[in-house]
């Protein structure tokens, strides 16, 4: 059953496009203000309800039927905002969990694991809706509707998707009292990547993140 139909007794049909905004705008503010650092010690549980609530939005724009924009050619919303600084501000404040270990796609044939960072990640997913929230803040609601949905099918469902993942599993190690696994026993050895790739992206993750935490590895 679509969205649609899901919120076919709505009296306003707007109320859709009004919910989705207001997710939207409530994660951009809040990883903001988690990136300016004021509260450390809460930032990784604070990132992981608001990556959770930003997937349900997700998730609503994933089941609600195709939305097809009013004009042919997405109108220019201008220049997008520069994220160096918040992606440097998140990077210096999850520095010691920062990198973490990705398989992109589920339904491929196994690849190796590559490293990914959740500072380049959450930018990357702020950028995208950023991008539609112009076209909302400009009026234009069914294109920010077009635009949020075709990007997180396209890029910031996945992204965020992994993003909550490594979350997760940080808070989880943390309130089990576990420690992480040693990270040089990922099992890359897939026989679909360069060997050499492989390897390098398993020392990076023990370097980036083993060393940070305190995390023993076996020579």
């Amino acid at each position: 059953m679509s969205d649609a139909k899901l919120h076919a007794t709505s009296p306003d049909p707007d109320d859709f496009a009004v919910q989705i905004a207001d997710q939207v705008e409530s994660f951009l503010v809040s990883v903001s203000e988690v990136a300016k650092g004021d509260e450390p010690d809460s930032a990784v549980p604070f990132l992981l309800l608001e990556v959770s609530q930003l997937l349900l939005a997700g998730g609503r724009l994933g089941a609600h039927e195709d939305i097809v924009p009013d004009e042919r050619y997405e109108a220019d919303t201008g220049p997008d905002p520069d994220v160096d600084e918040l992606r440097e501000n998140l990077a210096r404040l999850l520095e010691p969990i920062d990198v973490y270990s990705e398989v992109f796609d589920p339904y491929e044939v196994r690849k190796a694991p590559v490293p990914a960072r959740i500072s380049d990640d959450l930018t990357d997913v702020i950028t995208d809706l950023r991008h539609g929230m112009a076209h909302y803040r400009a009026g234009r609601t069914t294109e920010a509707l077009w635009w949020w949905q075709f990007s997180y099918f396209s890029n910031w469902g996945s992204t965020a998707s992994a993003t909550l993942r490594a979350l997760q599993s940080v808070v989880a190690h943390v309130r089990l009292n576990q420690p992480l696994a040693e990270l040089d026993g990922l099992d890359t050895d897939q026989g679909m990547g360069d060997e050499t790739l492989e390897f390098e992206a398993g020392k990076v993750m023990q370097e980036e993140i083993a060393g940070p935490l305190g995390v023993q590895t076996s020579n």
